[in-house]
């Protein structure tokens, strides 16, 4: 009750901050002719790559035909789900007149990059709760069946999404062909919403976002924060829920293993990056570079580069390191570093425009998010992290017919 209170909390304070930027307008907020993005568009970016991991975890793993990561799947799917929906929201937030958001469906163009946006998010949310309700109904049906069905309100939940399930033969082979479908649907989808992503930024002729890698760099380090929540999710549940037989250790061994090889992905790309345009060094990009190498942004820089990616990608090539509590430590490192990282993308690039800023106010040429600006960020992570726990209070987190199933596969030793 304390953890849902606080997140509660920092909701609440997160609306009255919204109410206050749509009473005042985006005055109340620090950005400026400069920095017109800011925290926002980076919890978008953010948002936006932790949902990757429906993709992967259930997905890619799913048709991959690996069966270790069964109990995992929920714990990916609730996430994405959360996350993609707090993403769509953000983007509300920083449009300032929410009431205009209509005009985008009514005279959207396609040749706009944004639009393009809208449609694969709006794909992605829409198959990603397929996935996750989908799976879910064999369980709903387990759970109805159980003598205290008529014992509290959750109960009637169960009844209205799951009471249709009879789990026949025919409901079964229709529900895995489905999800079959959707599993490979999901996966260039899931590509798209990035790399689309991506591109708001690269067709945006500015120094640091012009850039052909953006689309795998995005991908790339999108699967890795993605991987990172699921890690700290899975230890945070089997703590809490003690779920210890069924996310055991071998789990975070491999998660491990996985987090590695995305991190060593992700760090190809960022020398991709960032070794072509320091080459080449042309004058505004010579600006950008220094900023974040060696200026203003270096510190958030090189946190976000060595503890974000490169020391738990060392830690975790020992066994030692993809241990539970190691695990969850270098995951929250990961997911912090991922945050940080997306700040970077967006903020010192719009303070480094290829015209010099001349006879501007000198607060356009500096960039600190407003309290505004903060609480509705946190409020919107917490929102994410309130649908999570809602969720997990309500159903379960571990699939329970299909762990039964595997199981049951299983041959005894």
């Amino acid at each position: 009750m304390i953890w849902t209170g606080i997140l509660i909390l920092f909701c609440l304070i997160g609306l009255f901050a919204y109410y206050r930027q749509l009473r005042y307008g985006l005055v109340v907020t620090h950005m400026g002719d400069y920095a017109s993005w800011g925290i926002y568009i980076s919890n978008f970016v953010f948002f936006v790559a932790i949902s990757l991991v429906g993709s992967l975890v259930t997905a890619i793993f799913r048709l991959g035909n690996i069966h270790w990561s069964t109990p995992l799947t929920r714990i990916a799917e609730i996430i994405a789900v959360s996350a993609i929906l707090f993403a769509s929201f953000i983007i509300v937030v920083d449009m300032g007149r929410p009431e205009r958001l209509v005009n985008l469906f009514i005279y959207g163009r396609i040749q706009s990059p944004i639009m393009w946006d809208v449609i694969v998010i709006s794909t992605y949310l829409v198959i990603s709760l397929l996935l996750l309700y989908l799976p879910l109904l064999p369980d709903l049906k387990i759970l109805n069946d159980q003598k205290e069905k008529g014992r509290g309100w959750w109960s009637r939940i169960y009844v209205l999404f799951g009471g249709f399930w009879k789990s026949n033969a025919r409901q079964e082979r229709i529900n895995q062909k489905a999800v079959l479908i959707l599993s490979i649907l999901i996966i260039p989808v899931a590509f798209c919403i990035h790399t689309v992503t991506s591109w708001l930024f690269a067709t945006t002729y500015r120094p640091g976002w012009d850039s052909t890698n953006f689309g795998a760099y995005f991908v790339s380090g999108a699967f890795l924060v993605g991987a990172g929540a699921v890690v700290i999710a899975m230890y945070v549940f089997r703590k809490v829920y003690h779920l210890e037989r069924y996310i055991t250790e071998t789990h975070f061994d491999k998660m491990g293993k996985v987090l590695v090889l995305l991190a060593l992905i992700y760090l190809y790309f960022n020398v991709n990056e960032y070794l072509v345009p320091a080459f080449k060094m042309k004058k505004t990009e010579e600006v950008h570079l220094v900023t974040l190498f060696a200026g203003d942004f270096a510190p958030m820089f090189w946190f976000s580069l060595l503890a974000g990616l490169i020391i738990p990608a060392v830690i975790m090539l020992f066994k030692q390191g993809r241990k539970p509590l190691p695990m969850f430590i270098l995951g929250i490192m990961v997911v912090v570093g991922a945050w940080f990282k997306r700040y970077l993308i967006v903020t010192p690039t719009l303070l480094h425009p290829f015209l010099p800023m001349e006879d501007s106010p000198e607060r356009f040429k500096h960039y600190f998010p407003s309290w505004e600006e903060w609480a509705i960020a946190i409020g919107s992570l917490a929102g994410v992290l309130l649908i999570i726990t809602f969720f997990v209070r309500i159903f379960p987190i571990i699939p329970i017919q299909e762990t039964i199933a595997e199981q049951d596969a299983t041959p005894e030793k």
